[in-house]
């Protein structure tokens, strides 16, 4: 075998166990779903003479980031660290925030290589976790299994360069896009099994947004119903310019009991999760010129409310998504009605869809749109998806894509 043919194996082989450590790095990312926000999730394996030594991943915002997580692992288990190759889904940060910079870490551990999968997103820092280690001697090699670790963080990614959240539309509507019947009656479109499915996809989000009308028709909880569900519930927020919404709505039903100010000073620096609190925090966007004496009322029930901006006398889509990115809501979930939906997709400000159908047909014109409003003009104004994927579930189907941009 000639030399070159040689190197060509090695490289192989070097490629071969990177994939694999990398994949091992990305399962134990996946476990801080639902609870890191808004810092990514994050999965770190560090590895010694090709046998892991030490595992990691980012648990929570303020807590130890996976790098920290997978050095301290193999040093509490007396593995040796020194020499290592650190595998690790995100470029490491390189700078002082609620902990120490995963950097700094990684050289004085004497890492000699560190393998990661993207790039962090954010302008500011993009690369310079990656010049900080080449600096100062240690081999560095990005892009491994890229587009499952970009696909791992989206709305992260997009909420650090945007400022505002990654939004899913979802909604349960019949064969011919019905979310009620002409009476109002929706529950249950779908079955058991779709509904689980929902629930699920709540447990990934920070918030979930309804207008006041669904709130009024339905009274939904807006909860994770789960076995297991996340650590804390998301934030449940309600659109209501007029805040019509009942004190005694479910909605409110669990939120904190607290006297409530407007934001400024009192939640400097902490997470929409951390003020969601363990059973979830019920957040009403008004507008500025709602009733005070209804929103003392809401305030009274827990609820924090936000006034805002309103266009044609409705809150402000945009308003809205620019005051949540600030609070740090990075994934929204928009539950409808079909009002709110069409708001959202009329202002181009839909990311992802997910639509469970369920086999029945409704029909009538005064039967509830799933996507009303003005709608489009034309064919080409319309929201195309890509990647779109059809799946079952139990007796329903479920629709998924990412909108064209």
């Amino acid at each position: 075998m000639t030399e070159r043919h040689q190197d060509n194996r090695v490289r192989r082989l070097h490629s071969r166990l990177d994939d694999e450590f990398m994949a091992r790095a990305l399962r134990l990312a996946r476990r801080g779903e639902g609870v890191t926000s808004p810092n990514p999730c994050v999965g770190a394996v560090l590895v010694h003479m090709g046998r892991i030594v030490g595992k990691g991943w980012h648990r929570a915002a303020g807590q130890p980031h996976a790098e920290v997580e997978a050095i301290q692992a193999a040093r509490k288990a007396g593995r040796e660290v020194r020499g290592g190759i650190l595998y690790v889904t995100l470029e490491p940060c390189s700078t002082w925030s609620r902990t120490p910079p995963c950097t700094d870490i990684i050289l004085a551990h004497g890492l000699r290589r560190v393998v990661v999968g993207a790039t962090d997103p954010n302008p500011v820092h993009r690369g310079a976790g990656f010049r900080r280690l080449q600096k100062t001697g240690v081999e560095v090699t990005a892009g491994v299994l890229r587009e499952e670790c970009l696909e791992l963080n989206r709305a992260w990614n997009y909420w650090i360069v945007h400022k505002t959240p990654w939004v899913i539309a979802k909604c349960a509507m019949s064969l011919d896009g019905k979310i009620a019947t002409r009476a109002g009656e929706s529950r249950w479109i779908t079955g058991k099994a779709a509904r689980e499915a929902a629930h699920r996809l709540r447990n990934r989000v920070d918030a979930i947004l309804v207008g006041v009308e669904t709130v009024l028709k339905d009274d939904p909880a807006l909860t994770i119903r789960l076995p297991k569900p996340s650590v804390r519930q998301p934030i449940r927020v309600v659109l209501d310019t007029h805040a019509r919404t009942p004190p005694e709505a479910r909605i409110l039903g669990d939120a904190p009991r607290r006297e409530v100010s407007s934001l400024p000073k009192r939640m400097r620096g902490r997470t929409a999760r951390e003020m969601a609190g363990p059973k979830g925090e019920a957040w009403v966007i008004v507008g500025r010129r709602a009733p005070l004496a209804r929103i003392r009322r809401l305030e009274a029930r827990g609820a924090r409310v936000w006034p805002v901006g309103t266009v044609d006398g409705r809150v402000s889509v945009k308003v809205v998504l620019r005051l949540l990115g600030k609070l740090g809501v990075t994934a929204l979930l928009v539950e409808g009605g079909g009002e709110v939906l069409g708001s959202f997709a009329q202002h181009k400000a839909i990311h992802e869809v997910a639509f469970f159908v369920a086999p029945v047909i409704i029909g009538g014109i005064e039967s509830v749109r799933a996507v009303a409003g003005e709608g489009v003009r034309r064919w080409m104004d319309s929201i195309k998806l890509v990647g779109t994927r059809v799946g079952r579930v139990g007796s329903d189907l479920i629709v998924r894509g990412r909108v064209d941009r």
